[in-house]
């Protein structure tokens, strides 16, 4: 009796292990099948284009390289929307989004050039982000302010304009840039930037706004409250139904900013004898703001209020 309990045992065993070898054998014959038919069936036979206005669906597409007849479970996306982007400048993101049985969708978020600076004789275009998006002659967008003071710069049409690294002020201006176009973009105030946009000084950004201001900016710090200040400052100048002129000094740390009548311009820097590639006499040289005179306008009466 107990040889025969002890047999019954083993036999029950065995097929308890087969049982789990046919289980497994089965879930993987699914999933062959399964495999098997994602590759034959989901084709791509639609490719829909959506977020485009600089650029046609079809220069998308092309750039995608995604065709007709792809698998849809085979497209690298991420690949994908990099040849979009790198082909396009102007495309900031892309997506790229399988849609079954047989559909891909690319989605673009396309950027803007909000200022050009002078490389090796060309004229370049730039993005919030330093992105370089165009490149052509002096007469490309000639409306877009100007970069000064950026020298030893490694153009790439497509990417984010670098500077040597083996040298460290440059560096730093040029990020300074960025984060500064950066936080005025996010409150839509770089369409009223204008003329000029002047790193040469040490420790402050001049640039131009609206035609017929001045705007001196410290060169690091929180740009995102300098925009707020900016915008503030503005708007209660507006408000009281004044024109601002000359030049609006935000470099104050008193969260105050400081309009004076007279505007600084990179002309006056230039006359005063300043040479203009970067290396020479800082620019507040010739900026009544450095100088503290504070012209026909009350230095003080244009708070500018705290972030948030």
């Amino acid at each position: 009796m107990a040889g025969r309990n002890h047999r019954d045992r083993r036999r029950r065993r065995r097929r308890g292990r087969f049982g789990i070898l046919y289980v497994l054998l089965s879930l993987l014959l699914v999933l062959a099948a399964l495999a098997v038919g994602c590759v034959a069936f989901f084709r791509v036979n639609h490719v829909v284009v959506t977020g485009n206005s600089r650029y046609s669906a079809q220069e998308i597409i092309s750039a995608s390289g995604v065709e007709s007849g792809d698998n849809l479970f085979l497209i690298n996306r991420s690949r994908t929307a990099w040849a979009v982007m790198r082909a396009l400048p102007y495309v900031k993101k892309a997506s790229v989004i399988p849609q079954l049985p047989d559909t891909v969708e690319l989605r673009v978020t396309e950027t803007a050039a909000v200022a050009a600076v002078e490389i090796n004789g060309e004229r370049w275009l730039i993005d919030d982000s330093g992105k370089l998006v165009e490149k052509g002659d002096a007469s490309l967008r000639p409306e877009l302010p100007q970069v000064l003071g950026l020298a030893h710069l490694t153009p790439t049409l497509g990417e984010r304009l670098s500077a040597d690294q083996t040298v460290p002020e440059t560096e730093l201006k040029l990020e300074s840039l960025k984060s500064l176009l950066t936080a005025l973009q996010k409150r839509a105030l770089t369409g009223e930037m204008s003329e000029f946009i002047d790193l040469r000084a040490a420790n402050a950004i001049y640039f131009g706004y609206h035609g017929d201001l001045t705007v001196v900016a410290p060169m690091s710090g929180d740009f995102d409250r300098l925009a707020l200040s900016l915008q503030a400052t503005i708007e209660t100048f507006r408000q009281r139904g004044e024109v601002v002129t000359g030049t609006l000094d935000l470099t104050y740390g008193d969260e105050r900013a400081r309009l004076l009548t007279e505007r600084w311009t990179p002309e006056q820097y230039q006359e005063k004898g300043a040479v203009s590639d970067g290396t020479g006499d800082d620019p507040a040289a010739g900026d009544p703001a450095a100088s503290g005179d504070p012209g026909g306008a009350d230095p003080g009466a244009s708070p500018s209020p705290a972030a948030g």
